[in-house]
């Protein structure tokens, strides 16, 4: 699959032209000057064939911080098959521009300049002479906000793009046709392996050192500055045949706190939570605990996903190991079901056992019990503690089934389903999880009607 990469200064819209060639509202936008600060892929398709496009952060040596994103994003460049090299129209061309557009042509690779902010063809005549300084042989006028020359900029694309009888197939001739549709269904059964791990927790706890240390390489840009990142940032590995996909999502900060682009930043890392399997919830072991840490918990809870508690900088920590996971439960009672690992995400120590235990957790997620031991634990569990009546009528459960995975929901078929105290809801679920392995996931439990199943089931 070919590679392209935006590149460009800060606020030129690398990330607008991501959005508009992607058909997608991925990257963050805004006035802001900085606000890309990591590389985000997405695989879009230009005509018939699909391609990566990466958005980078903006070319900048102002900071130190940005000085890293310049770093990530030209490494981008180097690794991209397409350059696409952007600059605001409505300023004179810039001399560090020149210098960093020279660079990138002597790598060798199909380049383009691509002057945005331009809106009309008067303006265009009036400065695209300004921009023939960067000896360009392919310069594109563009404004990305009225998707004005986006179609001219995608057809050249294309046009450097493998035609469908350069692409080399490997066939094997022994194959039979049962072969290959038994290799299909093992493919759509992969492809149901995809695991999805959400990093959250307040800003600065170390979530893009734990995301850089899990996939092996400075995917996030990493900075002792609070928000550094705001896209929430993703990365797929294949470990022990199953693919993981980490979102690295934006820190998120007490409500009052939060401005501008930030609030953009929660909302994206809120339908990232909905699209998850599994929240690393990341707490700094070297400070107490905070309330905003319990909101962001609270989160886990709210979407329903299978979690593990990650105690970073272990390295730096302020209690014993006892005395710290005595914290973490009596803090977040919630989440007594949760793993717990202690870690350092910057000298990488202990992270390597992080994938195996989102692998176990996963598995539990995603557990179906068979429906006569579901109902063994559940009859065993009635005649060890009666349900208590409802306003001194009898409560019964008639049978129980699973009736849903990712995670666990199991259906309780009653004759008086309000009846069921919560309490004799969570003495249900302890006891499932004493004879089943539901470490690391929920599992919910929804009582219902017999009477209104069966008449469903009659219809």
């Amino acid at each position: 699959m070919k590679k392209i990469a935006l590149l460009g200064r800060p606020n030129v819209g690398k990330s607008s032209l991501f959005n508009r060639l992607s058909h997608k509202l991925d990257a963050i936008t805004s006035d802001i000057s900085g606000t890309t600060r990591d590389i985000k892929k997405s695989t879009i398709k230009l005509g018939d064939k699909e391609v990566e496009l990466i958005d980078t952060g903006g070319l900048d040596d102002s900071t130190t911080l940005f000085s890293k994103v310049k770093e990530k994003s030209l490494q981008a460049a180097n690794d991209a098959d397409i350059i696409l090299y952007m600059v605001d129209g409505k300023m004179l061309p810039d001399d560090e521009d020149k210098k960093i557009f020279y660079e990138l042509q002597s790598l060798n690779k199909p380049i383009a300049l691509i002057v945005n902010k331009l809106d009309n063809d008067k303006q265009r005549e009036s400065i695209g002479w300004e921009f023939s300084s960067f000896g360009a042989k392919n310069i594109f006028f563009l404004s990305v906000s009225h998707n004005y020359g986006t179609k001219i900029l995608s057809d050249w694309l294309i046009s450097l793009l493998p035609k469908d009888d350069e692409l080399i197939l490997e066939a094997d001739d022994d194959l039979s046709l049962e072969d290959m549709l038994l290799m299909d269904e093992q493919l759509e059964e992969d492809r149901s392996d995809d695991i999805k791990v959400a990093i959250i927790g307040r800003v600065n706890v170390g979530k893009s050192s734990l995301l850089n240390s899990l996939i092996g390489e400075d995917r996030s840009v990493v900075s002792e500055i609070a928000g550094t990142t705001i896209d929430p940032v993703d990365e797929t590995i294949i470990y022990n045949e199953k693919q993981l996909t980490f979102v690295d999502t934006a820190g998120i900060r007490k409500r009052g706190k939060i401005e501008g682009i930030e609030r953009h930043a929660l909302h994206r890392t809120q339908k990232m939570l909905e699209n998850a399997d599994i929240a690393l919830l990341v707490l700094d072991a070297s400070e107490p605990f905070k309330e905003l840490d319990e909101k962001i918990a609270h989160l886990v809870e709210k979407f329903e996903l299978g979690c593990i508690i990650v105690l970073n900088k272990w390295d730096e920590a302020m209690e014993s190991y006892e005395k710290s996971v005595q914290n973490v439960r009596d803090r977040f009672k919630f989440l007594a079901y949760a793993p717990i690992i202690t870690l350092s995400a910057l000298s990488k120590k202990r992270v390597h056992k992080v994938n195996d235990l989102i692998l176990r957790v996963y598995e539990n997620y995603s557990r179906r019990v068979p429906t006569s031991k579901l109902n063994e634990v559940i009859k065993f569990a009635n005649i060890k503690h009666h349900i208590p009546s409802d306003q001194g009528k009898l409560v019964k459960i008639y049978y129980a089934t699973q009736f849903e995975i990712k995670p666990p929901r199991i259906a309780l078929i009653m004759n008086r389903p309000k009846g069921l105290h919560f309490s004799y809801k969570r003495y249900l679920v302890n006891q499932l999880r004493e004879q089943f392995d539901f470490e690391g996931t929920p599992i919910l439990l929804e009582a219902r009607d017999r009477k209104k199943e069966q008449d469903e089931e009659d219809q």
